[in-house]
Order: structure tokens, then sequence, then C-alpha cells
């Protein structure tokens, strides 16, 4: 008997992330798809049996993508809370989309050192510029290693700061 969900052909596998928020799913799913360009709500729908965290119908579960990025969430009552081993990186594409992001995102939640912050469920984003990354990579190690120190110095990241480091301009 082949496998139910294929048609046939060979799968190929899907990577998906997946977030369980305690409560508050569905409004920090709209919130999120509304805030990236791109993004949409694919479903949500509730389980339909009883499961460990309540019963038939009380546990939600959705898809939506951010941008370019697939997600899965539920909602399930408290299990483990989000931390730092899982964040969403937002690359923007200048400092405007940089305000945006970071002062919707911290609206009820806690900005942090170097460009993260978590949003009012406790999600981590990093909100940086495009090419931030590459910058970081430079072969030329005194460029990225003068741009780490300005970053390391930020709590929002400062697109000109940064460019300016880059140069080797204090």
């Amino acid at each position: 008997m082949g496998a139910p969900f294929c048609d046939g052909a060979r799968p190929m596998a899907q990577v998906t992330q997946h977030l369980w928020f305690e409560k508050d799913m569905e409004a920090a799913i709209g919130f999120y798809v509304g805030l990236i360009p791109g993004s949409t709500i694919g479903w949500i729908s509730t389980l339909p049996a009883d499961t460990p965290s309540g019963p038939a119908g009380s546990v939600k579960v959705a898809g939506f993508r951010l941008g370019d990025q697939r997600y899965q969430a539920i909602e399930a009552g408290p299990l483990d809370p989000f931390n730092h081993s899982f964040s969403i990186v937002a690359e923007c594409a200048d400092q405007a989309e940089i305000d945006r992001l970071w002062e919707a995102l911290k609206e009820g939640g806690q900005t942090e050192a170097c460009g993260w912050l978590r949003d009012r469920w406790g999600l981590s984003w990093q909100i940086v510029p495009m090419g931030f990354g590459a910058l970081m990579r430079d072969p030329d190690r005194a460029k990225a290693k003068r741009v780490a120190e300005a970053m390391l110095k930020m709590v929002k990241l400062d697109v000109a700061v940064l460019e300016a480091a880059a140069r080797g301009e204090a």
C-alpha cells in the first residue's frame, strides 16, 4: 500500500518551521502576516480528537507563510516557552523598514541587544538590514570586525552607523 498523502511520484521533503503558542495563536499569526509583506494565512483548524492539551476542538492549528517561509502553529496551552534557540530573522531593505518592524514587534514585548527583540508572545526576532550577514562574513576581516563591534553597541540596528563602520569611518 502506498503512502496516502502521495500522488505516486516520489515525494520531496518539505521543511516548515513549527511554533507552539500557549494562547492567542490566531492573533499572533494575523499580526505577523499583516506586518510582513507577501505573507498569508493558508488555513486554521482545530484538532478533532481529544489530546493531552484539551478536548476535541480546543486545540487550534494553522498553516501560514511569512514572506517566503512556511510555518505551522499550534495553540495548545503551556509546554515550553519560546526562547533564543529559535528566532525569526527579518532582513530589511532600509532603515525605514527596520524602524517599522522594530516598533510594531516591540509593542508589548522586550527589546534586546544587537537587533534582537521578543514580541508580546515571547517569540524572538532579529531585525537586520539586507546584506548584514555578508558584511559579517566579509573576507576583509578588519571590516567585518568593525561592523561587528558597531553592532554590539546597538539595540536596534542603525544602517548608517553599520555602513560607516564598514567603510572604516568612526
